[in-house]
Parts: C-alpha cells; sequence; structure tokens
C-alpha cells in the first residue's frame, strides 16, 4: 500500500524554501551545486542575481495545480547582471546553499551592468 503524504508535511518541505532563500541567480549552464549556481568563473556559470533576503524570495506554501502543494517567486524587476552570456537557468539559493533551480523559458542574452527581470515562478511537490 502506497503512503498518502499529507499537506502539513507537503508545506513543511517548501516552508525551508520560504524561510531560508534570500537570492534567486540566474546562469549560462544547470547549477546542480551552490558553487555552479552562484560563481561567475570558468564557464561564466553565474551571470547575475535579485537579493531578496530571508522570507522575501517565495510566499508561504499553498496549493498548486491538482494536489501538489507550491511555493511562488516574487518577481524579479531589477536583477544585476554581473557577468554577460547566455541566460538559461534560474536557482534558488541561501547565503550557503542551492534549494532548488529551474530551466527558463527560453534562454537570454545579457550583459554585464545591465538589469535582468523574471516573471513568477512556482516550486511544486506533487501530492500523489
Amino acid at each position: 500500500m502506497t503512503a498518502q503524504i499529507e499537506s502539513i508535511a507537503l508545506d513543511n518541505g517548501l516552508t525551508v524554501i520560504n524561510s531560508a532563500v534570500t537570492r534567486i541567480w540566474i546562469t549560462a549552464n544547470e547549477p546542480t551545486t551552490y558553487a555552479l549556481a552562484t560563481t561567475g568563473s570558468g564557464t561564466s556559470q553565474a551571470l547575475g542575481y535579485k537579493s531578496f533576503g530571508a522570507g522575501s524570495t517565495f510566499g508561504a506554501p499553498g496549493a498548486g495545480a491538482g494536489t501538489s502543494r507550491a511555493v511562488t517567486s516574487a518577481s524579479v524587476t531589477d536583477g544585476t547582471i554581473t557577468t554577460s552570456g547566455t541566460a538559461a537557468w534560474w536557482a534558488a539559493c541561501s547565503e550557503s546553499s542551492l534549494y532548488a533551480h529551474g530551466s527558463l523559458a527560453s534562454n537570454q542574452a545579457v550583459t554585464a551592468g545591465n538589469s535582468f527581470t523574471l516573471g513568477q515562478f512556482a516550486i511544486t511537490i506533487p501530492n500523489h
């Protein structure tokens, strides 16, 4: 018999994202570690970021599509581009850890010194 995980347990998994994540980074390549998400050396992995502060980057957990639970990011309206390149991914990080990452809807060429925008996106945990 398969166990059903209730909303309270799913929400607690998402609450740490809401409470710990302070920045959204944009990167050239898939950021599978904190170092790849936040370092702009080598292959220019990290291209820029927006710092919101803990508790301000994502909202509280709530209902997602179907029976899933989700947190939704704040919109980025004035992110800082630190390294020129082609942005393809986003990464949600605290000051020392990578919590989630995903691909952008489309790749975008960015130039150091400019700013970037990014619409809201959801991080979802499905309830099967």
